[in-house]
């Protein structure tokens, strides 16, 4: 029994890795995707992209692990992926707010919304696919 123990947490902890690994690229992607919309993906705007990538990261892993975005019920169950849209929700405006204050600029309502929607829908999907990788396990 204690050597199953051992396997089941070895993979509880891979899960999780690979699940906060995948939350870092989802909010990556949408950065990126963000900036090149906007015709700014060149290297010359990578911090820019620092700016609104670091604070995204850091409101997603502040407010996350508060409504169990990294509990397994939660995390393997398709009827929870409502959870990521929703904590985005709150996520995208501290973030656009920590945004600011690293550039010393205002912080315009418009682009916390869609930071949030496009963000919600990047991590919805990406919390998706997670969830078909652990259920063929």
């Amino acid at each position: 029994m204690g050597m199953l123990r051992k396997v089941v947490d070895s993979f509880s902890i891979m899960n999780k890795s690979i699940l906060i690994l995948g939350d870092l690229l989802a909010i990556g992607l949408v950065t990126i995707i963000g900036f090149a919309t906007h015709g700014e993906a060149e290297v010359f705007f990578l911090p820019r992209m620092a700016a609104l990538y670091i604070p995204l990261a850091i409101s997603w892993f502040l407010l996350a692990p508060a409504l169990g975005l990294f509990q397994r019920e939660i995390t393997s169950t398709p009827k929870q992926l409502w959870r990521p849209a929703l904590a985005m929700i709150f996520v995208a405006p501290l973030a656009a707010v920590l945004r600011g204050f690293i550039l010393n600029a205002p912080v315009i309502p418009i682009f916390a919304a869609i930071l949030a929607s496009v963000s919600a829908f990047g991590m919805v999907l990406w919390r998706a696919l997670y969830f078909r990788l652990i259920r063929n396990q």
